[in-house]
């Protein structure tokens, strides 16, 4: 019995680093469903399909960064070998695969200079690995978990990826739920394709060339953003549940633009707070950042 609870025990504190690979392992499908959308560029409806696909995954890849934090609580199994493995499937998931999905988008649309295009996506994967990597040494484990200094880099890749997505919305390629349009894929559909043309060429894709670099300084910086799965699952306060209900309907309606809408609101939040109490003087400084996983929580 006690040979049989011990080899219990081994494979259930293996499970959030099993976790961890998962989302490493996401992260480098999105990678090559990227590469397949360049390879395919010839053919728009291809292009498209495979970029979603390599978008969705690096959301989905946050989910299992999320999972493996909690199982790593709940099953009080955190280990050094944990941290650096979670910061490793981090830098893939969250830093050079939606670097090279925003390259490809870039690319394939003839932005500006391929250089520029390495150069800000370059920026975007080089800066989330120096956040992890820093945070893994200055990272201190008796601090609260309420947040982090410094854009998380999951943040800063969903926001990222979210942007692709509504790129791709506009030009009506996306936006739909088991084959059929959502609310907001009809509404796209009423707008005359020119205009949706315009929306895309001049404001989302330079948009996305400028939200490289400019998530890459956040990440990077001392700018405070609050732990929202603490935030909305750390008490008991009902009213948690509210932001949670419209988060779940904004899903449903229109993934896609509540994605969206929910990165920009995540990171404007975070900045226009910053500003606000740069604005009022110096005070006391925050800790580190924050947060645990299959070890301390690098994001």
């Amino acid at each position: 019995m006690a040979k049989e609870s011990k080899k219990r025990s081994r494979k259930i504190s293996q499970l959030p680093n099993t976790l961890t690979l998962a989302n490493a392992g996401l992260g480098l499908l999105a990678i090559s469903k990227a590469i397949d959308a360049l390879a395919r560029g010839a053919d728009q409806a291809l292009f498209e399909q495979n970029l979603e696909t390599a978008c969705w995954l690096v959301l989905a890849a946050g989910i299992f960064d999320a999972l493996d934090g909690k199982v790593a609580r709940l099953t009080n199994s955190f280990s050094d070998l944990g941290a650096q493995l979670d910061s490793l499937a981090d830098a893939v998931a969250f830093g050079v695969a939606p670097a090279i999905i925003a390259k490809v988008l870039l690319e394939h649309e003839g932005l500006t200079h391929p250089r520029i295009h390495f150069i800000a996506a370059a920026a975007f994967a080089l800066m989330a690995i120096l956040r992890l990597a820093r945070f893994n040494v200055d990272t201190d484990e008796e601090d609260d978990h309420s947040g982090f200094d410094g854009l998380p880099t999951p943040a800063a890749a969903a926001t990222l990826v979210a942007t692709v997505l509504m790129f791709l919305s506009l030009g009506g390629a996306i936006e739909t739920v088991g084959g059929e349009p959502t609310p907001l894929g009809r509404g796209l559909e009423l707008l005359p394709l020119a205009w949706r043309t315009a929306m895309t060429q001049t404001l989302l894709l330079p948009f996305v060339l400028v939200m490289l670099p400019a998530l890459a300084l956040l990440m990077v910086s001392r700018v405070r953003y609050v732990h929202l799965a603490t935030k909305l699952t750390g008490n008991n306060n009902k009213r948690t549940l509210i932001p949670i209900v419209f988060i779940v309907l904004g899903l449903y309606v229109a993934p896609v633009f509540a994605l969206f809408l929910f990165g920009l609101g995540y990171v404007g939040v975070g900045v226009w707070k910053a500003t606000i109490r740069r604005s009022k003087g110096p005070g006391p400084g925050p800790g580190p950042a924050t947060g645990t996983s299959s070890g301390p929580d690098p994001n």
